[in-house]
């Protein structure tokens, strides 16, 4: 496969051509916020809206998750356009998210955490109003928690439940009200779910742990007094 040859942030780098510029950024070390990135999916669903890029000879940031490589292209992913469309786009996800960092099973490896590093934002912010959805927590599952105050409707559980063959999870509603849930609003544990724990491993943040690490969780919420 033909190499393509172009510079993100001053560092050259090659990419295979048909990679877009968020895999070729990635696969070479530099990070680029994101949650709803899926390799295996040929079409990018770009609903997250936070890897917007600037690339010179174009008049405004893209989203790097659907532009294409191209021979000699020069991005810059700290550029102010870009910087300000994914800043907003974060502290629109987190003034309808739970934000208790300190007692989530997902402290430390979650991806809201690393993109607030990266755009420089923090993660309680009072530049916007926060409007939680307040929904009850899934327990029906005996090997995971599913929290829907957590989750940021990347799809990406939903992706993988297709792929393992179950198709026990899918999305519902609209707008606000848009949420991930099992066919008729049941729990998730009274669905198909097969238990493999795949939709757990791809979450991005916490809002789909296992019960192992709830419970550790939940200790550490206990003996906080939170």
């Amino acid at each position: 496969m033909k190499e393509i040859h172009l510079t993100i942030d001053d560092k050259p780098i090659t990419a295979r051509e048909g990679q877009t510029v968020l895999w070729a950024a990635l696969d070479n070390g530099i990070y680029i916020p994101n949650l709803c990135a899926i390799r295996e999916l040929e079409e990018p669903q770009a609903s997250c809206r936070l890897c917007f890029v600037e690339i010179e000879g174009k008049k405004a940031p893209v989203t790097a998750c659907t532009e294409p490589v191209q021979e000699g292209m020069i991005v810059h992913t700290k550029g102010p356009q870009a910087l300000r469309l994914a800043r907003t786009a974060l502290e629109l996800l987190l003034a309808s998210h739970s934000v208790d960092c300190g007692v989530c099973a997902a402290n430390g490896r979650c991806e809201l955490q690393r993109a607030a590093r990266s755009l420089g934002i923090k993660l309680k912010s009072k530049r916007l109003k926060t409007l939680l959805p307040n929904l009850p927590l899934d327990t029906s599952s005996p090997v995971f928690v599913f929290d829907p105050n957590k989750c940021v409707l990347c799809g990406k559980c939903v992706w993988k439940c297709r792929e393992k063959g179950s198709g026990a999870i899918g999305f519902a509603y609209r707008g606000f009200e848009r949420r991930v849930t099992a066919f008729g609003g049941r729990p998730i544990g009274t669905s198909r779910c097969n238990d493999c724990l795949e939709c757990v491993a791809v979450c991005p943040v916490g809002a789909l742990v296992s019960k192992a690490d709830f419970e550790r969780a939940r200790s550490r919420r206990n003996k906080e007094g939170l």
